[in-house]
């Protein structure tokens, strides 16, 4: 099965709240979205945003450049019934982020919680970093969330990469400047703590 493949089917078959991901609001990741940036003068992508409340929240905060890119459609789909008309302050993407072009623009800050720590092999890490760079501007910034050290080692049925925030720095490379860091336990929909590290890097300005 292919990874779109997957990911069309855990949406088409479990409720938003049934996922093991869904939280109603990602606390942690509009501190730190807010920490880098003016939110409402803010060019921001959500790498594997699928059907979270991400864009909700960060649309309420007067934000008016916003693009999603998820590998899942029925996900986007969801997304966009969610927010109704509001839909149409956002850019939606369907995309695999490590063989897809983005457009050609650069972004303030790039977000993913949850979608790094899936790319198990190296050729698929820098594929990701490859994108990362073309897509935020020197001096942006990216917000990335995976399992924590002590997570799980499968999420989906899929096995994952577990980081802590030495570990995800050096797999962003020297072109990123860790800023931040931060663990936090998130709750599954079935009662399970999962560790996540949350960490919040700068793109260093070329020499």
């Amino acid at each position: 099965m292919t990874s779109s493949a997957h990911w069309d089917r855990v949406y088409r078959d479990k409720a938003t709240t049934a996922t093991s991901w869904y939280r109603p609001h990602l606390e942690v990741s509009l501190r730190m979205i807010g920490e880098a940036c003016e939110i409402p003068a803010a060019s921001i992508i959500d790498v594997g945003g699928g059907e979270s409340t991400l864009a909700d929240d960060l649309l309420a905060r007067g934000c008016r450049d916003l693009t999603i890119v998820d590998i899942a459609e029925p996900a986007l789909v969801r997304a966009r019934a969610r927010l109704g008309a509001d839909a149409q302050r956002v850019r939606w993407i369907t995309g695999d982020i490590t063989t897809m072009a983005l457009p050609d623009r650069q972004y303030d800050l790039w977000h993913d919680r949850a979608a790094f720590h899936f790319l198990t092999q190296s050729e698929q890490r820098a594929a990701y970093r490859r994108a990362l760079l073309r897509a935020v501007r020197p001096g942006g910034h990216a917000v990335i969330s995976t399992f924590g050290p002590t997570g799980p080692d499968r999420c989906s049925g899929l096995e994952i990469v577990r980081y802590d925030a030495a570990s995800l720095a050096a797999e962003m490379g020297d072109a990123w400047e860790l800023q931040r860091s931060e663990l936090a336990t998130h709750l599954t929909s079935s009662g399970v703590e999962q560790p996540f590290v949350h960490c919040r890097f700068r793109r260093c300005q070329p020499s």
